[in-house]
C-alpha cells in the first residue's frame, strides 16, 4: 500500500462544454427501471429499531460548510466503496459469483487499494459480499482491504434484515471501528479517519443521506453496453482531487462530481 506524501499523477482529464451530474443520471435510470418494471417492489424505509432513516449532524454541515482549502500536497484518504451497481453488475442476486463487472472495476480497485485505504461495503449478504470479492480481487489485493463489510453491518433489526428495506451507510459507523479506526497510518499521534478524508463510491444517493458531502455517486451499472465506459477513470481522477483538500467534505459539496461523456482515457 502507498505510503508517500503523494499518490501517483492522475489520468489526464479534459473538461468538455457540458457535463452531466452523476447524481442526475442515476435518478434518470431510477426513473427507467420504475417505467420498465413497475410491479418490482418497492423498497421501505428502515423500522425505527434499525435506526429509521438518518440526517446530517449539525457539525457534520458545519465542517462541509467552510470553503474548501487546497493543500501544498496530498493527503492519505480512506475510500468505502460499494459492489453491486458500482463495480459490478448480478443478473441474478442468487449467483453472487456470476456477474458482469464495469469496465475498469479491477483497474480501478488496485489502483484504490495500492494508494489509499479501502473498506468494501455492500448491502448483499455477508456470504455473497466475500464471493463477489473472491472472483474480483486476488488473495494479495483481499488482504490490503481494511475491512469488507456485509449486510450484517448495517444493524438492521430482525424484521428488516431480510427484507427489501433501504439501507443507510453511516460513515460514522465506519469512523468508529476499532479496525478501521487502528488503520490510519497515523493513529499513533491521534488521527483518526472523518469526513474530511473519507469518501464513499456508491450508485445510491439515498444510502449516503447521513453524510451527503463524502459521496461520490456514479449512475448504476446494469451491464448493459451503451453504458458510458469511462466512470470509473474518471472516479480515479477525481479522488485525486479530494485528496489535495484539507476536508475532503468541502471540496465535494463545492465541487461534485460530474461525468464527462467525451473522456477519452489517456496513457499515463
Amino acid at each position: 500500500m502507498y505510503q508517500g506524501s503523494s499518490p501517483p499523477s492522475p489520468t489526464t482529464l479534459t473538461l468538455p462544454s457540458h457535463t452531466v451530474t452523476a447524481a442526475e443520471e442515476t435518478q434518470r435510470k431510477e426513473k427507467r427501471t420504475r417505467e420498465k418494471d413497475p410491479k418490482r417492489d418497492k423498497i421501505r424505509k428502515p423500522a425505527e429499531a434499525s435506526g429509521g432513516v438518518p440526517a446530517p449532524t449539525a457539525a457534520y454541515l458545519t465542517n462541509s460548510a467552510m470553503p474548501p482549502f487546497q493543500l501544498p500536497y496530498t493527503r492519505q484518504m480512506l475510500i468505502v466503496i460499494d459492489l453491486n451497481g458500482t463495480l459490478l453488475f448480478r443478473p441474478n442476486k442468487r449467483q453472487p459469483t456470476k456477474f458482469v463487472e464495469r469496465p475498469y472495476a479491477r483497474e480501478f480497485l488496485r489502483y484504490c487499494l495500492e494508494v489509499f485505504y479501502v473498506v468494501i461495503w455492500s448491502s448483499a449478504q455477508p456470504k455473497n459480499v466475500h464471493r463477489m470479492c473472491e472472483q474480483l480481487m486476488t488473495p494479495e489485493l483481499r488482504e490490503r482491504c481494511v475491512a469488507i463489510w456485509g449486510r450484517d453491518k448495517f444493524d438492521l433489526a430482525p424484521e428488516d434484515y431480510n427484507q427489501r428495506v433501504q439501507c443507510y451507510k453511516r460513515l460514522s459507523k465506519i469512523w468508529e471501528d476499532p479496525i478501521i479506526l487502528g488503520s490510519h497510518p497515523c493513529v499513533e499521534t491521534g488521527m483518526r479517519w472523518t469526513q474530511a478524508n473519507t469518501v464513499l463510491i456508491d450508485d445510491s444517493l439515498e444510502k449516503a443521506r447521513s453524510e451527503p458531502f463524502n459521496l461520490i455517486p456514479i449512475p448504476e451499472f446494469t451491464g448493459l453496453k451503451d453504458e458510458p465506459e469511462y466512470v470509473l477513470p474518471q472516479v480515479h481522477d477525481y479522488i485525486n482531487e479530494c485528496a489535495r483538500y484539507a476536508d475532503a467534505s468541502a471540496y465535494i459539496r463545492t465541487q461534485p462530481f460530474k461525468i464527462n461523456p467525451n473522456w477519452q482515457l489517456v496513457a499515463s
